[in-house]
């Protein structure tokens, strides 16, 4: 059986060599951006089931951000919304025969995990200016700084780690049980694969929404704002 570790060269674009997760991924990007664009031409006042759909998975993230975050949601749900997307169709594309996830390769994981590295560094700096950001590392004594800068790495080291080695192990497991026992008794183990990736998915995403909503900081209530939920006026 091959090894869920090796990587499959298909062709080259120039210097470029183009693997077979390099292409699962492409299609995985094509089928979201042909269903986001198919889904949106003909949005109405009374939708549609594909619609409905539609705005139970956005309000769904939303309320995700919202809870995470304590801020208004919008900023920030194509991010996290795309993150969640790509990752749950990725997992899911083991289920089809002769296709590896490309998130069982270490490479699809790590770059995920940089696009949500710098997008925490680039919301941080946004929200509260550089100065203010550099300073969260001094926090809650100067004294912490240098632990403060290795957590950054290392919570994106663990992002890298967590969804490959679950997602590599499914499909490890799945292939040899597929290899001894033939088709019909991984089943079972195909549909928690199912529910791995999704769960997978879901962890990466609020990782990511926690460690951007750790870069912004609190919301501040602008004047005109209205108080807490709670709070006493």
């Amino acid at each position: 059986m091959k090894s869920p570790l090796s990587l499959t060269l298909l062709f080259h674009i120039g210097p470029a060599p183009i693997t077979e997760p390099v292409v699962v991924a492409w299609a995985v990007i094509a089928l979201l951006g042909g269903c986001a664009v198919l889904s949106t031409r003909r949005l109405a006042l009374s939708p549609s089931r594909t619609q409905a759909t539609l705005e139970i998975l956005v309000s769904t993230i939303d309320d995700q951000i919202r809870d995470t975050m304590q801020r208004d949601p919008a900023p920030f749900r194509a991010l996290i919304g795309s993150i969640f997307l790509f990752v749950l169709l990725s997992n899911w594309s083991s289920l089809v025969p002769g296709v590896e996830p490309p998130t069982a390769h270490i490479e699809t994981d790590a770059a995920m995990a940089l696009i949500v590295f710098v997008a925490t560094i680039a919301w941080g700096v946004r929200s509260r200016g550089l100065g203010g950001y550099l300073a969260t590392f001094a926090e809650p004594s100067w004294v912490m700084i240098p632990l403060n800068i290795v957590e950054q790495f290392t919570r994106t080291f663990s992002l890298i780690v967590r969804l490959f080695g679950n997602v590599m192990s499914g499909v490890f497991v799945v292939g040899i049980v597929l290899t001894l026992a033939g088709l019909i008794v991984p089943i079972p183990l195909m549909a928690l694969d199912l529910l791995t990736g999704t769960v997978q998915a879901y962890i990466f995403a609020v990782l990511a929404t926690v460690f951007i909503a750790a870069a912004v900081g609190e919301r501040r209530n602008a004047p005109g704002d209205a108080p807490p939920e709670g709070a006493i006026t």
